[in-house]
């Protein structure tokens, strides 16, 4: 069940493999991402330490959360990943020229997962491109629409 999409890393971006990584949270982080209050627009995934953390995920704080605890939106938050995908993706981002893109958020098994892809960044004519073939999708789609209609 995905919570959250970051259609703007598919713009960005050619995907070439995908990961699903879990996230280090804290308990006011889960309860807003379940009210969903996140957004993973401006987000991406860094290499540091010999662990990849997620920066600039925004998580908005519900008004109903503990007084107690200060909650920092943007903070850093550790991605779990086994050693050998932190190997085989560090490898591409520190030689290959690779980014690490935060795809998609969701639940699964009750669990809070995050899809992160290998990325090769796109040129202006690349998106220029995408962009032509997803409307000539689109037409092709409304064209079977009209014909359909009339049989």
């Amino acid at each position: 069940m995905s919570i959250v999409d970051n259609k703007k890393a598919f713009h960005d971006f050619f995907i070439e493999e995908r990961f699903e990584a879990g996230l280090m949270l804290e308990g006011w982080e889960v309860k807003a991402i379940r009210a969903g209050r996140v957004q993973l627009k401006e987000s991406y995934v860094v290499y540091l330490r010999g662990d990849f953390w997620l920066m600039g995920a925004h998580i908005s704080p519900l008004t109903s959360a503990s007084s107690h605890v200060l909650a920092e939106p943007t903070r850093l938050r550790k991605l779990l990943l086994n050693q050998r995908e932190i190997e085989k993706l560090s490898i591409k981002v520190e030689r290959a020229g690779y980014t690490v893109a935060a795809l998609n958020m969701h639940f699964k098994n009750g669990f809070i997962k995050l899809d992160i892809g290998l990325a090769k960044g796109k040129k202006q004519h690349d998106k220029r491109n995408t962009e032509k073939d997803r409307e000539w999708v689109r037409e092709k789609a409304q064209i079977v629409r009209a014909n359909n209609k009339y049989s």
